[in-house]
C-alpha cells in the first residue's frame, strides 16, 4: 500500500482541483448542476482515483485505478475545451489549465508503465523463470 499523498502526480492533481474550484466560481449560477459539476466531478475524480488505486494491495489493483483516473483527465480536458467555446474561460486560463492538466496526464502514463499488470505472456516467462529458480534451490539443497 502506497501514501497518494507522496506521489507528485497526486500533488499536481490536488492543485489543479484547488484551481479548477476557484475558476469555475465565476461560471455562470444556471449551469451549477451542468458544465460547472461536471468540470469539477471530473478533476476531483483524478486525485481520488489515484488515492483509492493507493489503497489497494496490488500494482496490478493500482493500475487499474490510474486508467480510471487517467480517463477523468480526459474527461476534464473536453470539460474545459467546452467551457472555452462557451467563453466561461478566458482562453489564457484555458491554456493554464490544460497545460497542468496535460502534464498530469503525462505523467500518470509514465506511472502506469510502471505499475501496470503484465500480460500474460509477461506472466507466463515471469512463471517459467520462478520455477527454474525453485529447480535450480531444490537441486543445490540435494547437493547439499
Amino acid at each position: 500500500m502506497r501514501n497518494y499523498k507522496d506521489l507528485q502526480v497526486w500533488s499536481k492533481a490536488h492543485n489543479l482541483t484547488l484551481a479548477i474550484y476557484a475558476v469555475t466560481r465565476s461560471f455562470p449560477a444556471d449551469e451549477r448542476f451542468g458544465i460547472t459539476g461536471q468540470i469539477r466531478r471530473a478533476s476531483v475524480s483524478i486525485g481520488a482515483n489515484l488515492a483509492e488505486g493507493c489503497g489497494r494491495r496490488s500494482d496490478g489493483e493500482l493500475g487499474r485505478f490510474v486508467q480510471i483516473a487517467m480517463g477523468s483527465a480526459a474527461e476534464l480536458s473536453y470539460h474545459l475545451l467546452v467551457a472555452r467555446d462557451l467563453r466561461f474561460l478566458r482562453p489564457e486560463t484555458y491554456d493554464r489549465l490544460y497545460s497542468s492538466l496535460d502534464e498530469i496526464m503525462r505523467m500518470f502514463s509514465s506511472f502506469y508503465d510502471r505499475v501496470r499488470p503484465r500480460s500474460s505472456t509477461d506472466r507466463s516467462a515471469t512463471g517459467l523463470q520462478e520455477q527454474q529458480v525453485r529447480a535450480a534451490a531444490r537441486a543445490v539443497r540435494a547437493n547439499s
